[in-house]
């Protein structure tokens, strides 16, 4: 008996992978099978070694990134350590490690956490902080409730409502990050549950997914707009001006986005409507019923009295005293008065997954994407791309430069970063060929700074918060932004560019 159990046991089949097991060990394999191949390729001429091994790193954390085998905040956490690990072939040029007294590890290590102190991050995760402040006081909900009383008949209405509410206030906040993380995205993650939307959900789709994606496609279509609505539009023009020796005023800015941007502003929600349509089109009820919730709620709170105020000094600091003080700071500061003040408890900041979450998954990509800077290989892409363009046609030259301008945003995580890097090497490229319009050209390269943030899931600091709210899937990100990126590049082209060959 026990034998022929035995034999009957040996002879059964071997336990089938459950389904899809596969497929993810193929997703897990992908970016490691990127990145090896990358490594085995001969370095290109004029490119050290070891910056063409970070770059190879760097691609395969970007495929896992799209791919997401896991976790994002994983794959670049990922990315930083096998970095650090293997600093003296990847980070470190021959010159540095012959330094006396320099010390590899210590390092490497420097350069493995330098993006959790950069403000950008910081002020992201302010961002989810606010948002935790509106959602425990019901200060969000209000104000939901209130957009759905009046416009939320309609989802395409509401839609519209994000967008002209981020038109207004990005003259006066100089940082999308605060823009949309400090006031819009509190109040907009409040509606999609009034419409049984709910994150990480297959209802998502319902509303809540076309709301987050008109809100973060806004958000870039105003920080193109004016030169005050984002940061690096600041640096480009004390950059062009150092460069180039053009002066670019607020007013020139805004005149030579014009057209463009009130054709996007107009169209967008709409577009947005079309091709990622909300399940929810028109809903007679929602409204009626937001209507008698109001009524529930009563007179405002102390708590929600004490975060308007709270809010509002983060705006003016954002608005009027960034000489004096970092946004980021200004949203600490936001965030110390309401643990003081009762509005949030430390359980209320330690509990926030999608905070800790985004924060340590952006901070590793800032590390990666300075680390490109670092090692020299974004110096060489540009040399690289000068050379190739000696002998063309300045229109053709121009029009070329501009869409590698845009493209190469895929590499950084940081819109600072990206004009920072590559900036002054394209108006320098562009200097020296003649025939080039140059202050069309700059206006062309600075005012595509807001667009381009829509084509990553991290191209512009809005963006993580957006991705991070659970509405918008992974594929689903990577295909608008491909999509609504093409589209703004394909426009900049069409439209602004011969606008501005008018004007200047």
């Amino acid at each position: 008996m026990n034998m022929k159990t035995t034999l009957n046991e040996a002879a059964q089949p071997a336990p089938v992978p459950p389904p899809g097991q596969h497929k993810r060990w193929i997703m897990l394999a992908l970016p490691i099978v990127v990145a090896v191949l990358l490594l085995l390729v001969p370095t290109p001429a004029g490119l050290e070694p070891y910056a063409w091994h970070f770059f190879a790193i760097f691609v395969g954390v970007i495929v896992g990134l799209i791919f997401e085998p896991l976790p994002g905040a994983v794959i670049g956490l990922t990315g930083v350590v096998v970095i650090a690990l293997f600093s003296q072939f990847v980070l470190f040029s021959p010159a540095e490690l012959a330094k006396p007294g320099f010390k590899v590890a210590t390092e490497a290590f420097k350069w493995g956490v330098s993006g959790f102190g950069n403000s950008t991050v910081w002020l992201i995760f302010g961002a989810f902080m606010f948002a935790a402040g509106y959602d425990k006081t019901q200060f969000g909900r209000r104000l939901a409730l209130i957009l759905v009383k009046y416009l939320g008949r309609r989802s395409l209405t509401l839609g519209y409502a994000i967008t002209f509410a981020d038109l207004l206030l990005a003259p006066f906040t100089p940082s999308n990050t605060a823009r949309s993380g400090g006031t819009i995205y509190p109040i907009i993650a409040n509606l999609p549950p009034l419409y049984g939307s709910k994150p990480n959900d297959p209802s998502a789709r319902r509303i809540g997914s076309y709301l987050m994606w008109v809100a973060i496609t806004a958000a870039c279509i105003t920080s193109s707009m004016f030169l005050s609505a984002l940061a690096p539009n600041l640096l480009a023009l004390a950059l062009v001006k150092s460069v180039v020796g053009f002066d670019i005023s607020w007013g020139m800015w805004f005149l030579a986005f014009l057209p463009l941007g009130v054709l996007l502003i107009l169209t967008m929600p709409l577009l947005a409507y079309w091709l990622y349509p909300p399940e929810v089109k028109v809903n007679d009820e929602v409204p009626r019923w937001a209507t008698a919730e109001l009524q529930k709620l009563g007179k405002l709170s102390r708590n929600e009295i004490l975060l308007l105020i709270f809010v509002v000094c983060a705006l003016l600091m954002w608005i009027f005293a960034t000489a004096w003080i970092e946004p980021a700071m200004a949203a600490l500061l936001v965030i110390i008065l309401m643990l003081w003040t009762g509005v949030l408890n430390w359980s209320d900041i330690t509990s926030n997954k999608a905070a800790w979450n985004t924060f340590a998954w952006f901070a590793t990509l800032v590390a990666l994407a300075d680390g490109l800077a670092r090692v020299g290989f974004i110096a060489w892409l540009g040399k690289e791309g000068g050379m190739l363009l000696q002998g063309y046609d300045p229109q053709v030259s121009a029009v070329v430069l501009l869409i590698a301008f845009y493209l190469l945003h895929y590499l950084f995580a940081s819109t600072t970063a990206h004009t920072t890097a590559l900036l002054p090497a394209m108006l320098t490229i562009a200097a020296a060929i003649p025939g080039i319009n140059m202050p069309v050209f700059c206006l062309m390269l600075c005012t595509s700074l807001g667009v381009m943030g829509i084509i990553t899931p991290y191209g512009t600091g809005p963006s993580p918060i957006y991705y991070g709210s659970g509405y918008l899937p992974t594929k689903d990100y990577w295909r608008l932004g491909t999509i609504f990126g093409l589209l703004f590049l394909v426009l900049l082209m069409l439209i602004a560019y011969p606008w501005m060959v008018m004007l200047f």
